[in-house]
């Protein structure tokens, strides 16, 4: 919940001239605040920034206020869209079971989810870690299409803390994730506390396709630097 319209209009001045150096092939999203996402499809139309929302309902329509549809989002040039982000099963009740309603209505109106999934640091002081996300990917994914799906490996306990999880733990965590997919070429990040001083060892790991940026993605030169890796 960061950034005004005006903010945002700021941010991507500073941000794209960045671009023009990131490796071709490299996939860019922003996943923005439901009020500035109409004013970003304008801004970025033709660009190479593609467009996510935070969150999106499992109906199209229907009296659930202060709730946004997909068509709602396909309409303003939205393509991805965050579900399940441990923020939302923290403080607004999502479960398993809604989060699989989620998913399966942004992939029936086009859109592409990136599905959160993640231990808290009570579940790995206790080595639940594996347990928890088996289970939240086996109830998460029932009927959805697995072809067109990110995932996102996000400890809650390195959310915003500076607590990042070693690079090996996180391949090892996202590589166990990867084997309980019907669909082995899934895009998998890491998430949680992504900095550009830990960027590169982050990419490095074999498991690792990308990585879904919290705090570090708030200024243009240090997401640019997110974005810009060194292989």
């Amino acid at each position: 919940m960061y950034k005004t319209q005006a903010e945002a209009a700021e941010f991507i001045e500073g941000f794209l001239p960045h671009l023009e150096e990131t490796p071709a092939g490299r996939e860019v999203v922003l996943c923005v605040p439901f009020t500035d996402l109409a004013l970003m499809s304008k801004i970025l139309h033709g660009s190479a920034i593609q467009l996510g929302a935070q969150n999106v309902h499992w109906e199209t329509s229907g009296a659930y206020t202060g709730e946004i549809a997909a068509p709602m989002l396909t309409e303003i040039g939205v393509r991805f869209v965050v579900v399940g982000h441990s923020e939302r099963r923290q403080y607004f009740g999502e479960t398993d079971q809604t989060v699989n309603l989620r998913l399966k209505a942004a992939q029936s109106a086009g859109l592409t989810p990136i599905l959160c999934v993640g231990e808290t640091k009570q579940q790995r002081d206790l080595n639940e870690t594996e347990a928890v996300i088996t289970v939240q990917l086996r109830d998460g994914l029932v009927g959805v299409d697995q072809t067109n799906l990110v995932i996102a490996y996000e400890p809650i306990w390195a959310i915003g803390t500076g607590d990042t999880c070693d690079s090996k733990e996180a391949n090892r965590v996202i590589g166990l994730i990867r084997s309980q997919l019907s669909h082995p070429d899934v895009p998998i990040q890491y998430g949680g506390s992504v900095k550009p001083d830990n960027i590169d060892e982050i990419m490095a790991q074999p498991e690792i396709d990308g990585a879904l940026v919290g705090g570090a993605s708030l200024q243009p030169a240090s997401f640019a630097r997110i974005v810009n890796y060194q292989a």
